[in-house]
């Protein structure tokens, strides 16, 4: 499946969890983004699926081989930024779920 696919499916998953935006046609930066109160929480970018997690499990992540910080083309990757590959084994759904509950914080979880 490709990564468009595999994103197509994640923003399906989400397309009914109160307050969360599917990606829409503005330009530039997160474009393609799914977003919770106008924040992103995961992205598609250059075929990578990108979330925003905690910079730990991002570590962990990557010390795992799962895939690497997400570098916006600035030439930094990211602290609390991850972007797995389309070869990536990892559960995009199951991600974007810890993305979303990382981005809401605690005082919304669980709603």
């Amino acid at each position: 499946m490709e990564s468009v696919e595999r994103f197509e499916a994640v923003v399906n998953r989400f397309a009914g969890v109160p307050g969360v935006e599917p990606p829409d046609v503005r330009r530039g930066f997160g474009r393609s983004a799914l977003r919770i109160d106008g924040r992103i929480f995961a992205m598609l970018v250059r075929g990578s699926f990108v979330v925003k997690l905690p910079k730990s499990r991002v570590d962990s992540l990557v010390v795992a081989g799962q895939g690497g910080r997400f570098d916006a083309n600035k030439g930094t990757p990211m602290r609390e930024w991850f972007a797995a590959g389309l070869d990536s084994s990892l559960d995009w759904g199951g991600l974007a779920g810890e993305a979303l509950e990382f981005v809401r914080g605690p005082a919304q979880a669980g709603t």
